[in-house]
């Protein structure tokens, strides 16, 4: 397992009620777990929605449990945006 941190924006932070935490996880669908657990409610509707950055790369379409983490790594948890 990895220790990474969790970065929520927008929606997202409100929801976690932190901007950031450290999680340990050794993948992103790991990672999602374990958020949901620690803020149980909202957050979980609320990652449905969102889109995710591993280390600055966009995850896109691929299945989480694919997405490997590595030590000291970064997840960004990014809600749909309005406007530009």
């Amino acid at each position: 397992m990895a220790k990474v941190t969790v970065r929520y924006w927008a929606a997202a932070k409100a929801a976690a009620g932190v901007a950031e935490e450290t999680l340990e996880a050794a993948t992103l669908a790991e990672a999602l777990d374990a958020a949901r657990e620690q803020h149980p409610g909202e957050l979980t509707r609320v990652l449905r929605r969102c889109s995710f950055l591993v280390d600055g790369d966009p995850v896109g379409t691929r299945e989480h449990e694919t997405v490997r983490l590595a030590e000291g790594g970064t997840v960004e948890v990014l809600p749909p945006f309005a406007g530009g």
